[in-house]
C-alpha cells in the first residue's frame, strides 16, 4: 500500500470561538457541548482525499497561549483553520493580526489557511455577516466557509479536506521549485569546473 501523505494542520482562534467543536465535530459527527477551553489537543486523522490517503494530524490550540507557544504552534503547522465566532466581532477582528504573525513566521513561504466564521446556527445574535466574511477572506487570499459546529450546517469535513489538498499542491509546487534549483547548481558546478580544466 502506497505511503499516505502526511499534513499538520493547526486551529487558530480566540478561546471560546468553537475551535475544539469544529474539530470534534469533523471527526467524530457529533457535537459535545462542554469543554475545557484552556486545553490544547492534537488529533490524528485518516481520510482518502480524491482518490489519495492522507495522514491528518490537527493540532486544537487552546486558544490563550502565550506568544513563544503559539509561535512553536506556527511553526508546526503546514495548513492554518482561522476560525471566529460570528456572535463574536472581537473575535472576527482578531483575525487579521493572527495572519499577520503566521506571515512574520512563515516567510517567505506564502500561509496555507481556511478563514471560518463558525456559530451559523446562532443567526439571530450575529455579529459579523457573511459578506464581512467573505471580504476578508479575499483580502486573505484563502477559501471562506460558515459553518455550525453545533448542528453540523455547512461543509465542515470540506474544510480539512480543502485544507490539505491546498497544503498538498504547496508541496508538490515547493519540490518542484527545489529540484530545479539543485539542478540549477549542479551545472554551475559543472560549469565552473569546465572553466578551470580549459583556462
Amino acid at each position: 500500500m502506497a505511503k499516505s501523505a502526511e499534513v499538520k494542520l493547526a486551529i487558530f482562534g480566540r478561546a471560546g470561538v468553537g475551535k475544539s467543536a469544529l474539530v470534534v465535530r469533523f471527526l467524530t459527527k457529533r457535537f459535545i457541548w462542554e469543554y475545557d477551553p484552556t486545553l490544547e489537543s492534537t488529533y490524528r486523522h485518516q481520510a482518502t482525499i480524491d482518490d489519495e490517503v492522507v495522514s491528518m494530524e490537527i493540532l486544537d490550540t487552546a486558544g490563550q497561549e502565550d506568544t513563544i507557544q503559539r509561535e512553536g504552534h506556527m511553526r508546526w503547522g503546514e495548513g492554518f483553520v482561522l476560525v471566529y465566532d460570528i456572535t463574536d466581532r472581537g473575535s472576527f477582528e482578531e483575525v487579521l493580526p493572527l495572519k499577520n504573525i503566521l506571515d512574520e513566521i512563515k516567510k517567505p513561504k506564502n500561509v496555507t489557511l481556511i478563514l471560518v466564521g463558525n456559530k451559523a446556527d446562532l443567526d439571530h445574535s450575529r455579529q459579523v455577516s457573511t459578506e464581512e466574511g467573505e471580504k476578508l477572506a479575499t483580502e486573505l487570499a484563502c477559501a471562506f466557509y460558515e459553518c455550525s459546529a453545533c448542528t453540523g450546517e455547512g461543509n465542515i469535513t470540506e474544510i480539512f479536506y480543502e485544507l490539505c489538498r491546498e497544503v498538498r499542491r504547496r508541496k508538490m509546487v515547493q519540490g518542484k521549485t527545489r529540484r530545479r534549483s539543485s539542478t540549477t547548481h549542479v551545472k554551475q558546478a559543472i560549469n565552473k569546473m569546465l572553466t578551470k580544466i580549459s583556462s
